[in-house]
């Protein structure tokens, strides 16, 4: 009997396996199996290894027990149940995919601002990458 790994590969599937060994001094994939609600902790080895997909109704509690952005997860898991070219299109319709992080900088922006929604200008844009060592 051969076994098949349709989703084998995938951004979802590299990104799960590289979270997990991130997490593996703290917590086991059993644990986060559990913490997302799998009743069968082979459930995240399936997803891991791409055998199956990852449930959407699933992504919620996965990031949180990964401890990574949802709405990054979401894209990822999009991507292995629609394809890359509709993904695309959701993000194209929904806009880009803002991560906590990214809109907890906005909102200091914007507080920063009082709310002006100010340009970005070459001085701003050298402050900004100064900041990341460019």
């Amino acid at each position: 009997m051969t076994v098949t790994k349709p989703y084998e590969g995938t951004r979802l599937t590299a990104f799960i396996e590289k979270r997990i060994l991130e997490l593996r001094p703290t917590k086991t994939q059993a644990e986060v199996a559990a913490e997302t609600g799998f009743v069968n902790p082979n459930m995240m080895s399936l997803i891991k290894s791409g055998a199956t997909r990852l449930p959407l109704d699933r992504v919620p509690a996965l990031a949180a027990a990964l401890d990574v952005d949802p709405a990054r997860l979401l894209q990822l898991a999009l991507e292995q149940w629609v394809g890359s070219s509709a993904a695309r299109a959701f993000e194209a319709i929904f806009s880009t995919v803002v991560s906590r992080n990214e809109a907890d900088w906005i909102n200091e922006i914007r507080a920063a601002s009082d709310n002006t929604d100010p340009a970005v200008t070459t001085r701003t844009r050298t402050s900004l990458r100064s900041i990341f060592g460019k």
